[in-house]
Order: structure tokens, then C-alpha cells, then sequence
């Protein structure tokens, strides 16, 4: 979708005010986030690599069925989580 020449301008403008400068009164307050969906629109960026990881644990996690690459990634961020918590 391309902007026109107004909605460019109006953007420039708004990225050059402070938060507190912008005017949300005409943007209703969202109260109910129940379906809200997380991670709809952030997509952290996927790096490729070659890891070495014991036999057993690579079969344990391919046991649990398709998708075993985003298991394991889910479980380092969960990890990784819970180490930032500590800290």
C-alpha cells in the first residue's frame, strides 16, 4: 500500500513530536485485551545455525511432534526469560 503525499507529511510530522505531545483523546481506550493475540505482529528475526546437541535430548524433543526447531527455541527463550528475571 503506497501513502500519498498528505499521509507522508502528516507521518514526518508526527515522528518529529514527543509522546506527550500527541493528541489521543479522538482514539478510544482499549480495556478488554482477552483476545488479544500475542506475538501477532512482532516477529523476532530468525538467525540459521549449526548446533551440536546430545543424541537423547535431540530425540526426546522430536518425539513431541513436528516443529521440534520451535520447541527448542521456545524452550531457550524460556530459559533466557528466567535468567533475565533473576538478574
Amino acid at each position: 500500500m503506497k501513502l500519498t503525499k498528505n499521509q507522508a507529511k502528516q507521518i514526518r510530522a508526527l515522528k518529529r513530536m514527543k509522546d506527550e505531545d500527541i493528541d489521543f483523546t479522538d482514539i478510544p481506550e482499549k480495556t478488554d485485551w482477552s483476545k488479544a493475540v500475542v506475538g501477532k505482529f512482532y516477529r523476532p528475526i530468525k538467525k540459521s545455525l549449526t548446533i551440536r546437541i546430545d543424541a537423547d535430548v535431540l530425540a526426546w524433543v522430536k518425539r513431541q511432534g513436528k516443529g521440534y526447531q520451535t520447541r527448542i527455541n521456545s524452550y531457550l527463550r524460556q530459559a533466557m526469560e528466567s535468567a533475565h528475571k533473576k538478574t
